[in-house]
């Protein structure tokens, strides 16, 4: 009898993708479900980045190409960062992978050896649990507090780092709150951790969906941090399984050496493709794009303030709500399946990100039209109305973060 590897009873779910397929049974059933939950752009890709896909493979340019991605990309993922993101970065430091998840692949394959801790802020996206588990290493969840965005403090690491721990990975935007690192904040976290000689992996795939402040990537405050970033979010790319990672010159070969042996390359004709992301026309289309989902969160956020769902967050990037039902008097896991199956609206229980705040929040995805998001909220007061709704207790009257 074939026995699966003890690591997969220790792999995280990700509850996620369960509430797409209860979803999708219900769609199948002939029922109209709005999804909420699953967080992938409704935009595609623009035509122009089509158009050249089709080029590249017109012209045969779909064999295999250098470990560390196209140097023409690589060269304008350093020119992007520096323009937009306060970098000063050297192409050479660049190297593209098969989607943010390649990146994070071989950046805890890099850093970790077996029985290694790694700090995360709970909550958190879950599936990065399960990189650093694939790397041999163990994942410590740090709670954290509506106060502090729902991100690790410096005061986190001077409490939870121990003998075995060797560095943080964190996100900012992040997932599931939207919420953005405050930067002093983030630069006494990165002392916090230099001080105890450990490193840093800043997932910045949601870097461009910043919405009431000018994004800056993590590496203005400190070179050496690794970031991952990708083309699925802020490009819309999300089936194209393209991203990049950005590392310290020294990481490097070694980099190359596993993803030449672990991917070979990130898919070439994407990444031919990838290029025409980055001209004047289809730049605009893409802060177009980015204003458009601001529109959508500035809807629901009063939106939800009505309905009685408390944002203790407010969200400043990518597409998430992070959302408080402890008035409603009922445990997450019962509220998203009311959503479901009375309301047609999917959205995520908070369980999906960590245990601290698992009973009493919702993850909602903004990454819909808003002709459905209104439809949405008309769907979902009905079932809210049901509820008796008390004040904001104490543990839910945080104050709203800025």
């Amino acid at each position: 009898m074939v026995r699966p590897a003890d690591r997969t009873r220790h792999t995280v779910p990700f509850y996620a993708m369960e509430v797409l397929k209860q979803a999708q049974v219900l769609a199948a059933q002939g029922k109209d479900i709005i999804s909420l939950g699953v967080g992938e752009p409704d935009f595609r890709a623009p035509q122009a980045v089509l158009d050249a896909l089709n080029q590249a493979t017109d012209a045969g340019l779909g064999g295999y190409v250098e470990a560390l991605g196209l140097p023409a990309l690589r060269d304008t993922l350093a020119g992007y960062y520096n323009q937009h993101f306060g970098t000063a970065l050297d192409a050479s430091r660049v190297m593209v992978t098969s989607g943010a998840s390649g990146a994070l692949l071989l950046a805890t394959m890099a850093l970790i050896n077996p029985g290694d801790e790694v700090l995360m802020p709970d909550p958190s996206y879950p599936a990065n649990r399960n990189f650093i588990l694939a790397a041999g290493g163990q994942t410590r969840l740090v709670p954290t507090q509506a106060t502090q965005n729902y991100h690790l403090c410096a005061d986190d690491i001077h409490t939870h780092w121990g003998p075995r721990t060797r560095g943080v990975l964190i996100a900012s935007p992040g997932n599931p709150t939207g919420t953005s690192m405050n930067r002093a904040a983030l630069q006494a976290l990165i002392a916090a951790v230099r001080e105890r000689g450990g490193w840093i992996i800043m997932d910045e795939i949601y870097l461009g969906l910043a919405y009431d402040h000018a994004p800056a990537s993590a590496l203005t405050l400190d070179d050496d941090i690794v970031v991952i970033n990708s083309f699925s979010k802020y490009f819309h790319m999300t089936g194209w399984r393209l991203g990049w990672l950005i590392a310290p010159p020294a990481l490097i070969p070694a980099l190359e050496r596993l993803g030449a042996s672990l991917a070979i390359c990130a898919p070439s004709l994407a990444q031919h493709a990838a290029l025409a992301c980055f001209t004047p026309d289809t730049l605009q289309i893409y802060e177009q794009r980015r204003q458009a989902f601001q529109q959508r969160r500035d809807f629901l956020l009063p939106a939800f303030d009505t309905l009685g769902l408390d944002v203790l967050a407010r969200p400043d990037g990518a597409f998430y709500i992070f959302a408080d039902i402890r008035r409603l008097g009922l445990d997450s896991s019962t509220f998203y399946r009311q959503l479901l199956h009375e309301a047609g609206v999917a959205a995520v229980p908070g369980m999906d990100f960590g245990q601290a705040h698992a009973a009493h929040t919702v993850r909602f995805s903004y990454a819909t039209g808003l002709d459905r998001l209104r439809q949405a909220v008309d769907r979902m007061a009905p079932l809210l109305a049901r509820y008796h709704l008390q004040p904001p207790s104490p543990a839910s009257a945080e104050p709203l973060p800025g």
